[in-house]
């Protein structure tokens, strides 16, 4: 048996050890970070933002307390989120915690800021109700100010903080030209698209009867869902921005789809003449999906009216990405009627990298033709897989120097559109055009953050085998997991219980 004193030594060096511990994890922060795709490990975008900061960055954070458990959890992180970008800028990024519910004038002051409450719902003695919660932070630098109206868990919280940061403290923006004058998507439907491209660029409209886009500043082009035709004079001005190394990126329709009069034809600007001078053939068809998009229709059941929505091949809902920085982390990207991409070049020194492709059960069809919204579809109606509708070219595209053109043939996907018009695209959507715009032209790695943000893994996307393996899985692993320790502690009493019997045991 052990003395007395060794058992008080040995609970002091406990206590002495936690104690340790504690002074150690005062001075310095560390986080275990187990989750698939990383998002409590800063990137190494965000540790370059940060340690290239010159001048100090304050951060005011808004939160409420005295909230329901999962909202004291993320303040909790965002705390350590703070702390880790205070630690590795070198003590630049300071931060303070403010309770906007305290008194009327702090919650004043918040709101001044550009901070709003949020309604949460909290329960109280069997009774649920609402409650006032603030939520938000806001980022200083010199007299600047960037708001983050809502704090989301995970990596999203890091891309807002890193973004904010980069916007109050880059000196020189790159600029990007959106092309306009040949039909193009003017700026103001396009508000997610320019929201998140302008926290690093200056985004501009651009005319090529009004710039030398040769001479210009521009690093990128960006022209999205041209309408009317391109005047040679202009396609030549396009060749001189690939000549001189600047790149393009461009979403375009090489159909259209009315499902007022159901009907599909091919569209024509000479954009397309031009890819294919260049190698790139988009084609006049229409792709189709098993895994697509649904359309809503009325429906006649006697007197009665009614509208249903109904799966429609020709929407087609991309899962299917290369591994390239572009599409990293993307799981879904709703497309309307898209046309599959092909490279006809040979023997050239341009590469063609397809970054989208269909799903394994799809096809197409040629313009024009006729829509039937409520056929019925069979398996036969998807003969091909993995059709292109994105693809990156590299190369000396136009002689000169070596370029880079990312080509979506889809030049809908991105547009919110404007007025009563106005839609939320999908986060991917969004993702995949961001991305696009970014890997041409900038090399921070924020790219990362952005898919890093939203990944969705939606069930209604897998196959039945997948679901039913994870129902079982949620279901008898606690029921395993319990027997199993039950087991191991009915072996070890047991296997005390013939220790002590034996004739040795002390």
């Amino acid at each position: 048996m052990k003395s007395h004193k060794s058992i008080y030594t040995y609970i002091l060096a406990i206590v002495g050890v936690v104690i340790l511990v504690n002074l150690v994890g005062d001075r310095f922060f560390l986080r275990l970070d187990f989750t698939a795709d990383k998002r409590y490990t800063l990137s190494d975008a965000t540790r370059n933002i940060l340690g290239s900061l010159k001048k100090p960055v304050t951060v005011t954070a808004y939160f409420s307390e005295e909230l329901p458990q999962q909202f004291t959890q993320l303040r909790r992180d965002f705390k350590e989120e703070l702390i880790e970008y205070s630690n590795r800028s070198g003590g630049k990024v300071t931060f303070e915690f403010i309770n906007p519910n305290k008194d009327e004038a702090t919650e004043q002051k918040a709101m001044q800021e550009g901070i709003n409450p949020v309604l949460i719902n909290v329960r109280e003695k069997d009774q649920v109700k609402q409650q006032k919660a603030y939520l938000g932070a806001v980022v200083h630098f010199g007299d600047q100010k960037e708001v983050i109206p809502l704090i989301q868990d995970g990596a999203a919280m890091e891309y807002s903080l890193s973004t904010s940061i980069k916007k109050l403290t880059a000196e020189n923006k790159p600029k990007v030209g959106l092309l306009q004058g040949h039909g193009e998507t003017p700026l103001n439907a396009l508000a997610q698209v320019l929201q998140s491209l302008m926290v690093l660029y200056e985004v501009e409209p651009v005319n090529l009867d009004e710039v030398s886009v040769n001479a210009s500043s521009y690093k990128t082009l960006v022209i999205i869902n041209p309408t009317d035709s391109f005047p040679p004079a202009h396609l030549a001005k396009l060749d001189e921005f690939l000549a001189a190394g600047k790149n393009i990126c461009i979403a375009m329709n090489r159909v259209d789809g009315n499902l007022q009069t159901t009907s599909g034809t091919e569209i024509r600007t000479g954009l397309e003449r031009w890819l294919e001078s260049r190698g790139v053939k988009v084609n006049p068809n229409f792709i189709l999906d098993q895994n697509c998009g649904s359309v809503t229709v009325n429906q006649q059941q006697g007197y009665m009216t009614y509208q249903s929505n109904m799966r429609f091949p020709y929407l087609p809902l991309i899962t299917k990405f290369a591994p390239h920085p572009v599409t990293k982390g993307l799981s879904s990207v709703l497309l309307q009627f898209a046309s599959s991409i092909d490279f006809t070049a040979t023997g050239s020194d341009i590469s063609f990298t397809p970054l989208a492709m269909t799903s394994e059960r799809s096809g197409m069809e040629n313009a024009p033709l006729t829509f039937n919204i409520s056929r019925n579809w069979q398996q036969q109606d998807f003969p091909r897989s993995g059709l292109t509708v994105a693809a990156l070219v590299a190369g000396k595209l136009a002689g000169g120097m070596n370029s880079r053109m990312i080509i979506i043939s889809d030049g809908d996907f991105p547009v919110n559109g404007a007025g009563q018009q106005a839609r939320q695209i999908p986060p991917d959507n969004l993702n995949l055009m961001v991305n696009s715009v970014d890997w041409l032209s900038d090399d921070t790695g924020l790219i990362d953050l952005r898919t890093r943000e939203v990944t969705s893994r939606p069930l209604d996307q897998m196959d039945d085998g997948k679901k039913a393996m994870l129902k079982y899985i949620n279901f008898l692993l606690p029921i395993l997991l319990i027997l199993g320790i039950g087991f191991f502690r009915y072996q070890s009493r047991r296997n005390l219980r013939f220790r002590r019997m034996n004739e040795n045991y002390i």
